[in-house]
């Protein structure tokens, strides 16, 4: 168990610049909170005991300002920074080392019963204010850019900007973590290569008006 507890805590540690000792995140660090108080909740919930789960998830949220349902599946060495308003809904997965930031949902997109919140896989990074709704998988090492709303599959080594959300591939690639940023946008590429095209076709007809003259 303690192993388990300074894993989680180096974890948060090597991703956030402004953690000064394992002590300062295990007691101030409300993600840390939050977390700790979902895998209780959690194993009162896998054991049936769905009231208990809930006034222990309800309780969190009160204390932390997020909202984690005790039927998510969490892997190791999540990072909910800062964290006010993170909603994290009944059937999303998480795999491990992701980190989410501040105003972040994991939701669902309607009142179907079944698998209807997101999957992320291992070392996703969602930025502030994102909303990810629906069943489908966020791929490992992708990123989600602050304030983007994705609704579809994001593949690994992708980033998702916008609203909608666009995906870029960043081909193998594993991303920086903490970097909301710096993240490649999809628009600002596709008007690159249009502009990039365009000076080609515009040195070919140079050329031709060129030979054009030369043969006058």
């Amino acid at each position: 168990m303690f192993e388990k507890l300074k894993a989680e805590l180096d974890s948060i540690m090597e991703r956030d610049p402004a953690a000064r000792s394992r002590l300062e995140v295990y007691f101030l660090y409300s993600g840390f909170r939050a977390v700790r108080a979902y895998r209780k909740a959690h194993w009162f919930y896998e054991h049936n005991h769905k009231f208990i789960a809930r006034w222990l998830s309800q309780r969190a949220r009160h204390k932390t300002g997020i909202e984690i349902h005790p039927g998510a599946k969490i892997g190791r060495g999540l990072f909910i920074d800062h964290g006010m308003g993170v909603v994290i809904g009944e059937t999303t997965e998480i795999g491990d080392n992701c980190t989410i930031y501040q105003n972040v949902t994991l939701g669902g997109t309607g009142k179907h019963q079944g698998k209807r919140h997101p999957t992320l896989g291992n070392n996703v990074m969602v930025g502030s204010g994102a909303k990810v709704l629906g069943p489908f998988t966020v791929g490992d090492n992708a990123r989600i850019a602050a304030g983007a709303v994705v609704l579809d599959e994001v593949p690994p080594n992708a980033t998702a900007v916008g609203v909608p959300a666009r995906v870029v591939r960043v081909n193998g690639i594993k991303t920086t973590a903490l970097d909301q940023i710096h993240v490649t946008d999809p628009v600002s590429q596709e008007l690159c290569r249009l502009q990039y095209q365009v000076v080609q076709i515009q040195n070919k007809i140079n050329q031709l008006e060129k030979l054009k003259s030369e043969e006058k």
